[in-house]
């Protein structure tokens, strides 16, 4: 008796075998190109704290002063999809309460405009469209996709320069597990400025190029490892004034021992991580499994019953007699 595949055991095993090639692809394609920095990010980030700050007006550093530092990222949307990177505009405010609320952001303590290009799949720099400062590094508002467990150069501003961050295991923040990074930074000459003489200990001159020197207490980060997404940050910057070849500080502009992400801020970046890591994991990791093990399910069965197939109903039935004479 002959038997024929049916229907549904091919249909069975063709689902099945879609299903095994599809999860590799899912892998191996479809979540390189998911996890890619976003052209078009709006986010702020702010931080609080307490220090020192030179207040021109007494023409003296003041201690116990509030800090807030603000930080705005937004995406130039255009400018990415022209050139294929991701092109983002940063404005970074350092204000007290005196300078709080600001209407334009330039009436603040210090103004930081810049623009940073990033690769948008490795994170590194992308150095094209108006891009400033030329940066260097592995991360700077964010770290590469898939953190590993080792040091990262992370691009400190103020300082012009990389700082290496070494890990330091893992931290919870408001309840969600991040990779933590530290590091600091020694006294470094940063460049010059023009003030009175008066400030930096020389009154007989009116004006002098004094240096500026810059160092940080602790760098601390705390970084969603799929997504690279800071979710907590912490830094203590410290700027001064220095004479022209002077081995002191002489002025104290800013400086404060810890400068942190708000709780508010440390939610809004848990609940991005959140999500975004939850996407890259389901087309990454739940999704190829998922696929994998029904589509092997499926195309065993269809093979099961290809094999077994069913009776031929031209052939099933009895052969007809021979015919007599």
């Amino acid at each position: 008796m002959r038997r024929t595949a049916s229907p549904a055991s091919l249909i069975l095993l063709g689902l099945g075998t879609f299903l095994l090639v599809l999860a590799p692809m899912l892998v191996w394609y479809v979540e390189p190109r998911a996890a890619v920095n976003p052209i078009d990010i709006d986010t702020t980030a702010v931080y609080t704290g307490t220090g020192s700050v030179f207040d021109v007006d007494k023409v003296a550093t003041v201690p116990g002063q509030r800090i807030t530092v603000t930080q705005k990222v937004r995406g130039d949307v255009a400018d990415s999809e022209r050139s294929g990177k991701g092109v983002w505009d940063v404005t970074t405010t350092v204000d007290t309460d005196k300078s709080l609320p600001a209407a334009d952001p330039h009436d603040a303590l210090e103004f930081t405009p810049g623009r940073w290009v990033t690769d948008r799949r490795t994170n590194a720099p992308a150095h094209c469209c108006q891009e400033k400062p030329y940066f260097q590094g592995e991360a700077y508002l964010k770290f590469p996709f898939d953190v590993q467990k080792r040091s990262y150069r992370w691009w400190d501003n103020s300082l012009g320069a990389t700082v290496t961050l070494h890990y330091k295991g893992t931290k919870k923040i408001q309840g969600y597990e991040g990779y933590r990074f530290t590091g600091t930074v020694p006294p470094t000459r940063t460049g010059t400025r023009l003030v009175p003489g008066a400030i930096v200990g020389q009154p007989q001159r009116s004006q002098v190029l004094a240096e500026e020197w810059y160092a940080n207490h602790l760098i601390e980060l705390v970084v969603d490892q799929r997504t690279g997404r800071v979710v907590y940050a912490q830094v203590g910057p410290r700027k001064t004034l220095r004479a022209p070849g002077g081995k002191k500080d002489a002025a104290v502009l800013l400086d404060s021992r810890k400068l942190a992400f708000t709780a508010a801020t440390q939610k809004d970046q848990v609940d991005q991580a959140k999500a975004e890591s939850g996407q890259l994991r389901m087309v990454g990791q739940t999704l190829p499994i998922g696929a994998g093990v029904l589509g092997f399910v499926l195309a065993v069965a269809g093979v099961v019953l290809v094999v077994r197939g069913r009776p031929d109903p031209d052939t099933s039935g009895s052969s007809p007699s021979p015919l007599t004479m």
